[in-house]
């Protein structure tokens, strides 16, 4: 179990998870981060990661569990060609 609680621990969890879904992407970034519930005690993030893979623009929306580093929700947002 890995503790997610400051933005290096939230890149290199969403880092881990697009390379075990997609494998070997460049240009990975952390787009927006917030928490989850909104208000109260934070339980999760909501990440949502960009990335290039064979010349398209992937965006990815993740939740991953602050306690345990556990992703339990990715989803495919977009996919397009870059301008």
């Amino acid at each position: 179990m890995v503790l997610v609680t400051t933005t290096e621990d939230i890149y290199r969890e969403s880092r881990r998870v697009v390379g075990a879904l997609y494998g070997e992407v460049a240009d990975f970034r952390v787009n927006e981060t917030f928490q989850i519930p909104e208000k109260g005690p934070r339980e999760a993030w909501d990440v949502q990661v960009n990335f290039m893979l064979d010349g398209l623009k992937h965006t990815v929306d993740l939740e991953i569990q602050e306690k345990s580093g556990r992703v339990t929700n990715a989803r495919l947002i977009d996919t397009m060609t870059p301008l």
